[in-house]
């Protein structure tokens, strides 16, 4: 095995999105560290998979919006590093960790807003900041928005507001941590057949051939679709990509 492999560590990737980052990111010889929340037994089948690809793979669990957990969190992450990896640093950390809330903007509770924002942006912001003390130089960081920043879903109020404050921590994280060559870009993705949203977009079929009808590609995104992307900004092809919001959509919404 090539122990100088790099290493990216992708958070809540035991299933959808995250899942298909971290199997991608593998089948381009990067070893993943990741993160899940709840449900073990999914990082166990996501590590099996990786494994396919002959690359290393570790898993750890992780709640996003613990900020109070992450000094645990990183030294068990590095103890993991130096016996799985046989380092103490990463090349990548993908900022996928989350979840949606379904509230229009006056029914949106104060327990509801808080939570959109510890999960997108309290905890990307904090994770990140502790991840970039591991981070060799020329890494790169890749947050993960959403589409919803761009058009407007009537019930997605609060989860779009704190995915457009993560978008703005790119830029400032792209402006801060050149000096270092490391680089920080957003995946946008639009409408995907995930279980997002209780899997409203892939399991029922009227929406979804709406929004195949009001995509320019004609069909819904896959995960699969996004996974190679964000793959494609860990490789040395995207070097000179710095702080940009990369929507992939399909057309969606034009």
């Amino acid at each position: 095995m090539n122990k100088l492999n790099k290493i990216a560590l992708v958070t809540g990737a035991s299933r959808g999105l995250g899942k298909n980052m971290a199997i991608n990111l593998a089948k381009k010889g990067i070893d993943v560290l990741f993160t899940y929340q709840s449900k073990e037994e999914d990082a166990i089948e996501t590590a099996k998979e990786i494994e396919k690809y002959g690359t290393r793979t570790a898993f750890l669990q992780l709640d996003i919006q613990n900020t109070s957990s992450f000094k645990q969190f990183f030294e068990r992450l590095e103890t993991c590093l130096r016996d799985k990896f046989q380092t103490n640093h990463i090349d990548f950390l993908i900022n996928n960790a989350g979840t949606g809330t379904y509230a229009t903007f006056q029914g949106t509770t104060e327990d509801q807003f808080d939570s959109m924002f510890n999960i997108h942006i309290k905890g990307v912001y904090f994770l990140s900041q502790s991840a970039i003390e591991i981070m060799n130089n020329e890494g790169a960081i890749i947050n993960i928005s959403s589409g919803l920043t761009r058009f407007c879903t009537e019930g997605y109020a609060a989860y779009a507001a704190a995915k457009g404050a993560v978008e703005i921590l790119t830029k400032y994280q792209a402006a801060e941590l050149g000096f270092r060559g490391i680089r920080s870009n957003v995946v946008a993705p639009g409408p995907i057949e995930t279980d997002f949203g209780g899997g409203i977009v892939r399991d029922n079929k009227d929406l979804n051939q709406i929004i195949a009808s009001q995509t320019a590609l004609g069909r819904v995104g896959l995960p699969s679709d996004i996974g190679s992307v964000v793959t494609f900004l860990c490789t040395d092809e995207a070097k000179w990509i710095n702080a940009q919001r990369i929507e992939v959509s399909g057309g969606y919404y034009l």
